[in-house]
C-alpha cells in the first residue's frame, strides 16, 4: 500500500498551495478568455457552430451534445465567437472542481495537488476551441466523480446506488458527445470485473442508466442511413494501415501530453505508481485501459492528441496520489516551467503581424480566417449563389456571412452534414460561384452548367479563385457529383436496418437507394 493514502487528510490545505491554486486558476483563466475573445474561428468550430443553428438528434460525424451546447451559448449569450467557446473557457475549472469533488474523502492535499497538476498543464492554458471533446471531456469527468464517490461509500445503500446511476447517466451524456466514451465504459467493465465483483449490481445500474444515450443515438442513426457509423467506421478507415510512424507518434505525443517533468518523476517513483495502482485500482484503470487501448489502435491510425483527452485530468490525479510527498513541489515546479514556455510562445505570436507570415506556407489559410469579411466581398454578388470547395472553407465564409454556404464538389468523408442539409435541386439554372484557394480546372466545372468562367481576385497579397458557373443542370450535377458520393459515402451494409436517409430520399426517392 502506498502509505501517502493511509495517512488522515488534514483539515486545511497548506497556505503556499492555496495560493498555487488561485493563481494558476486565475491566471490561465484569463489567458483563455483573450485568446477566445481574439482568435478567428477554425473551421472545425465554424462546422459546429451549424450544429447548433440547426440542432438535431445527431449529426453527419459525431453525436449531438456540442451541437446543443453551442445552441445553448447562441440562446443565452448571442450569436458570437467568444459566447460559443466559453464553455472551453471555463472547462478546465469545472474538470478541477470534479476532481477535488471526487477526491478529497481520500486525501485533501493529494487531491488539491492533482487539480494544481492539471492546471499547469499547458493545454488548459491556451484550449480555447470548442469541439466535440469539449463535452464529451466534461460529462466523462462528472462520470467518474459519481463513480469514485459511489465506491467510498461502505455498503451499497440508497445513496450508492444513486452515485452509480449519476455516473451513469453522465456516461450516456458523454456517449451523446462522441463515440470514445465506449472507452470509459471498457474501464468501468476491467475494473468491476477483476477488482469490485461484489458490486456489479451498482454496475448494472450504471450501465443500465446510460442506456438512453446510446438509444437516441441508434435511433438516429436508423433515420439517417447510419452516418455516425458510416463515417467513423467505414469512410475514415478505408487507408488504415500499419505504419511504424503511428505508433512513435502516439508515444511521443503521450510524452508531450505527460510533460517532461512528469514523465521524468513517474518513471524516477515507478514503485510507488505500482504501490499506488494496488491501493487506487478505479483511478488506475482510467489511466492504464485508455493508454493501452490507444496504443493498439496506434498500430493502425494517427492517434489524435485530442482523442484521449477525457482521460487526461485522471493522470495528473494517479501522479499526485503516487509521488512522494517532498516531490510534490518540484513536479508542480517542473509544470510550471513547460506551461510558461507555451505562454511565452503565446506571447511572441501576437507580437507578430499578418506579414510577419507572409513567406510561411500558412500564410493564405491566416488571410482566409483573418480577412474573411474581405474575401467574401469581393466575390459577392446579387442573384449569385456562394459556395466553396471543401467544408473547412466553407464553414468559415458561411459563418462570416451566417448563411449556410454550400460545399460544391464530392468533397471527403470529413463532414458530410451537406448531404443531409442542402437540396441541390433548388438551384437548378441560377448562377453559382464556387471560392477556390487554387486556380481551378475549368474542365471540372463545365458539364454541370452552360457557361463557365474563373474570376481571379486577391486579399493582402494571396490570390484566390472562383469558379463561376450559369446556368447549373441539376441532373448533370446528380449523375456526375451526387452518383460519386452515393457510391462513396453510401455503401451501408444491408445488415442494419433504416428507417430514413435524407440523401438516399433525395436522390433516389427512397430509404435504401438500389446499388
Amino acid at each position: 500500500m502506498n502509505p501517502a493514502l493511509d495517512q488522515p487528510a488534514p483539515a486545511d490545505l497548506p497556505t503556499t498551495l492555496s495560493r498555487w491554486l488561485l493563481g494558476v486558476g486565475l491566471a490561465s483563466l484569463l489567458l483563455r478568455c483573450w485568446i477566445a475573445a481574439t482568435f478567428p474561428i477554425s473551421g472545425d468550430e465554424a462546422l459546429f457552430y451549424w450544429w447548433g443553428v440547426y440542432p438535431d438528434w445527431g449529426y453527419s460525424d459525431h453525436p449531438p451534445m456540442v451541437g446543443w451546447l453551442i445552441a445553448l451559448m447562441r440562446a443565452m449569450l448571442g450569436d458570437t465567437v467568444w459566447a460559443i467557446r466559453l464553455p472551453v473557457v471555463l472547462l478546465p475549472l469545472a474538470l478541477g472542481a470534479a476532481l477535488w469533488w471526487a477526491l478529497k474523502p481520500v486525501d485533501r492535499v493529494r487531491t488539491a495537488w492533482a487539480v494544481l497538476f492539471f492546471w499547469l498543464a499547458p493545454l488548459n492554458w491556451l484550449n480555447t476551441l470548442i469541439t466535440t471533446d469539449t463535452p464529451l471531456i466534461f460529462w466523462s469527468a462528472l462520470s467518474v466523480a459519481a463513480l469514485l464517490r459511489a465506491e467510498r461509500r461502505e455498503q451499497l445503500d440508497r445513496p450508492a446506488y444513486g452515485l452509480y446511476a449519476l455516473a451513469g447517466l453522465f456516461l450516456g451524456c458523454a456517449f451523446l458527445s462522441k463515440y470514445f466514451s465506449v472507452v470509459l465504459g471498457f474501464a468501468y467493465l476491467v475494473y468491476f470485473v477483476f477488482y469490485r465483483r461484489q458490486r456489479l449490481a451498482g454496475f448494472a445500474l450504471l450501465v443500465l442508466c446510460a442506456l438512453p444515450g446510446p438509444a437516441i443515438n441508434i435511433a438516429y442513426n436508423m433515420s439517417h442511413g447510419w452516418s455516425n457509423i458510416m463515417f467513423n467506421l467505414y469512410n475514415r478507415n478505408e487507408d488504415a494501415a500499419f505504419e511504424w510512424r503511428k505508433p512513435l507518434m502516439y508515444v511521443g505525443m503521450m510524452a508531450y501530453l505527460i510533460t517532461p517533468a512528469a514523465l521524468w518523476l513517474a518513471f524516477k517513483y515507478r514503485q510507488a505508481l505500482v504501490a499506488t495502482a494496488s491501493a487506487q485500482r478505479l483511478l488506475a484503470c482510467l489511466v492504464i485501459v485508455p493508454l493501452l487501448f490507444f496504443a493498439l489502435l496506434s498500430a493502425k491510425k494517427v492517434i489524435g492528441l485530442h482523442w484521449v483527452l477525457s482521460f487526461y485530468p485522471f493522470g495528473f490525479a494517479f501522479l499526485a496520489f503516487a509521488l512522494p510527498a517532498d516531490t510534490l513541489k518540484s513536479c508542480a515546479k517542473g509544470l510550471a516551467v513547460f506551461a510558461g514556455l507555451h505562454v511565452l510562445v503565446v506571447a511572441g505570436l501576437y507580437m507578430t503581424t499578418l506579414e510577419t507570415w507572409q513567406s510561411t506556407k500558412l500564410y493564405p489559410q491566416i488571410i482566409r480566417s483573418y480577412k474573411t469579411a474581405e474575401i467574401v466581398k469581393q466575390v459577392s454578388s446579387p442573384g449569385v449563389v456562394l459556395m466553396a470547395e471543401a467544408y473547412t472553407p466553407a464553414a468559415i465564409y458561411g459563418f462570416e456571412l451566417r448563411q449556410y454556404m454550400p460545399v460544391f464538389g464530392v468533397g471527403k468523408f470529413h463532414a458530410r452534414q451537406d448531404d443531409a442539409l442542402v437540396d441541390f435541386s433548388l438551384y437548378q439554372g441560377k448562377t453559382i460561384r464556387v471560392i477556390l484557394s487554387e486556380s481551378p480546372k475549368l474542365e471540372e466545372f463545365a458539364p454541370y452548367f452552360e457557361s463557365v468562367k474563373v474570376l481571379n481576385f486577391t486579399q493582402s497579397g494571396v490570390p484566390f479563385y472562383a469558379v463561376e458557373g450559369t446556368g447549373f443542370n441539376y441532373q448533370a450535377y446528380r449523375q456526375g457529383v451526387l452518383g460519386t458520393i452515393f457510391k462513396r459515402f453510401y455503401n451501408i451494409p444491408s445488415v442494419l436496418p433504416m428507417t430514413g436517409c435524407p440523401f438516399c430520399e433525395r436522390y433516389c426517392g427512397q430509404v435504401r437507394c438500389p446499388r
